[in-house]
């Protein structure tokens, strides 16, 4: 077991080195993140893995998260991501969200009983990302023993772990101090498997709300269903009535060619008969009773005085006032009617 200071700029680069020769000859290492202290492995060492769980007292039940270095990992590691993910991880990332997913099928690794998926995660620690940038994805889990606090120091680490790790990165205390948030992306709506760091509202801030079930689309019979129904009692009988409704209330001159419209008045009559100068009234001679109008009797051969002062009058006023004589007049326009599968566990302990 050795313990190597990450902090300081001399001794730096020699403990990312020693780090890095562990991983790759199968050890153990624990490494500063940007929540807790965590315990790894190289992911493509089933051995490696199977001690990792052992020295946390955990079982291939509880398979650990995976830690990548590169947004572009995301995409090597993970199939059949929802639309959501993405934007996700270029917000979130690197950050403290844990991410299951499913697991690209042709990986050869054995992280435990995952049932197909993996939890991912891009840590906001520049020593553990330059760690992971060298070794590429690794197996790990939160550094201390099943049911103890999660490491916050290296000295934390190291009480719990002991010799079970052959290398120690020191990187002061933990940013955050709190576990990372998982959540499961596997099923519809997702689900928060582990509350931690990042909040549903910070979630759902990013990509809405991935965490209410979607309304079910109605089956096609459903759907002619509701449409029969609207034909039968909604908007659709709208559009005929209402050109039935044009049809009926269109003006006479429309519906009927031979109706005259309410401005095409017809000329006015030609009256032979009646004389074209002012017509004279006779006067009674002195002395003399004017007869009483029904003492008069009308001629049938030539218009009376009053017939012929009427006639006058018309020869000469406007043709609004004269009635038509084509036997049909039009309606004036007021008077027209108006118109997911099974989830791991991938909870660090």
């Amino acid at each position: 077991m050795s313990v190597h200071d990450t902090q300081n700029p001399e001794t730096r680069e020699d403990a990312l080195a020693a780090a890095v020769d562990a991983v790759r000859g199968g050890g153990l290492i624990v490494l500063p993140t940007d929540t807790v202290y965590g315990i790894g492995a190289d992911a493509f060492t089933p051995q490696a893995v199977q001690d990792l769980l052992e020295a946390k007292g955990r079982g291939r039940d509880t398979p650990p998260p995976v830690l990548i270095g590169d947004h572009a990992v995301l995409m090597a590691l993970a199939t059949d991501l929802p639309e959501y993910v993405e934007d996700l991880a270029e917000a979130l990332w690197p950050g403290a969200l844990t991410i299951i997913l499913t697991a690209q099928p042709s990986l050869t690794w054995d992280l435990g009983e995952t049932r197909g998926t993996v939890a991912l995660r891009m840590p906001e620690d520049e020593t553990a990302l330059e760690l992971l940038r060298r070794t590429g994805p690794l197996a790990v889990s939160s550094a201390n023993r099943h049911g103890k606090p999660a490491a916050t120091s290296v000295l934390d680490a190291a009480t719990q772990l002991g010799d079970a790790v052959e290398v120690y990165l020191d990187g002061g205390a933990a940013r955050i101090g709190a576990s990372s948030t998982i959540l499961d992306a596997t099923v519809t709506p997702a689900e928060i498997v582990r509350e931690g760091a990042i909040t549903k509202q910070q979630i759902i801030d990013v990509v809405g709300d991935i965490f209410t079930a979607p309304e079910p689309e109605p089956s096609e019979e459903e759907a002619e269903d509701a449409a029969g129904e609207q034909g039968e009692d909604g908007e659709p009988g709208t559009s005929t009535e209402s050109a039935e409704g044009a049809s009926d209330t269109a003006p006479a001159g429309e519906a009927d060619g031979d109706a005259p419209s309410v401005l095409d008045l017809p000329s006015e009559p030609e009256l032979e008969s009646v004389p074209q100068g002012p017509a004279e009234t006779p006067l009674a001679a002195p002395g003399e009773d004017a007869a009483a109008p029904s003492d008069v009797a009308p001629s049938t051969s030539e218009p009376s005085t009053a017939e012929a002062s009427t006639a006058g009058s018309s020869g000469s006023g406007s043709p609004a006032s004269e009635p038509s004589t084509s036997g049909s007049t039009a309606a004036a326009p007021e008077d027209r009617p108006d118109d997911g599968p099974a989830r791991p566990e991938h909870m660090p302990g």
